[in-house]
């Protein structure tokens, strides 16, 4: 399997940005080029055998499963379909299934540690879930047609968050969102996810755990980029990415 390198992500994404830095953000929405990351071979031997085993995971998935355990379950938070109407809790509807098995297991703690991903919203949600229950419901929410984005009232942040999400800040070294995310918010599965649509207030969240540390299971690769983030291109950038045409 093909993946961006922890030790050469930033530096794909940091020439992205350079190269996108004389266009528009139209330009950028325009030309998927401007924003391909570069992919390189070669992964851990351990990191192999996990997404091999979440590959495995949602193959065995089946959606109408699923869908019986996120109407128990999630719907409260999540919808029905996935499509959130609560701002604080992601839409997960069309996000990638690897991704979605991901952030499932490291949600739940094994006994005796800390989860992977600390949450104290979904921790007792996912603690008596299964590993088929969670590529069950990866399979749902991954089947599911996303709503579309809404715009925000601020027309002036939204437009400073598109010229980031596209090329970045040349200035202060902020690669583009665009650069792993995609220039349509489709992200890069299996280990970058669709953002396209996603609640402003869960995004600007998630970017603030990434800044103080609270959330570490990326390899790092967003707490690199938020270190150069200021609150106010935080804020314009999750703005942007709630008004994108849903995945």
């Amino acid at each position: 399997m093909k993946m961006i390198k922890k030790s050469l992500a930033m530096v794909s994404v940091f020439a992205l940005a350079l190269s996108t830095q004389a266009f528009t953000a139209d330009d950028a929405a325009d030309d998927p080029e401007l924003v391909e990351p570069q992919i390189v071979e070669g992964e851990p031997a351990e990191v192999v055998a996990k997404e091999q085993e979440i590959e495995a995971g949602v193959a065995a998935g089946d959606a109408a499963t699923g869908q019986e355990i996120a109407a128990g379950v999630c719907a409260g938070c999540h919808g029905p379909d996935g499509n959130s109407i609560i701002p604080t809790f992601p839409s997960l509807a069309g996000q990638h299934p690897e991704y979605l098995l991901k952030q499932l297991i490291e949600f739940k703690a094994e006994e005796g540690e800390t989860a992977v991903r600390n949450s104290a919203a979904m921790s007792p949600m996912v603690a008596t879930l299964s590993k088929e229950d969670m590529e069950n419901l990866a399979d749902f929410y991954a089947s599911q047609q996303a709503a579309p984005g809404t715009a925000s009232g601020d027309k002036e942040l939204v437009a400073a968050g598109k010229i980031l999400y596209h090329g970045g800040n040349i200035e202060n070294g902020v690669p583009a969102c665009a650069s792993c995310h995609g220039p349509t918010g489709t992200g890069l599965p299996p280990h970058y996810p669709a953002l396209a649509g996603q609640h402003a207030q869960y995004t600007l969240t998630q970017l603030d755990l990434f800044n103080k540390g609270e959330r570490t299971n990326d390899n790092e690769v967003m707490q690199k980029v938020l270190t150069r983030m200021s609150g106010t291109e935080k804020r314009a950038v999750s703005e942007y990415i709630q008004s994108m045409s849903a995945r």
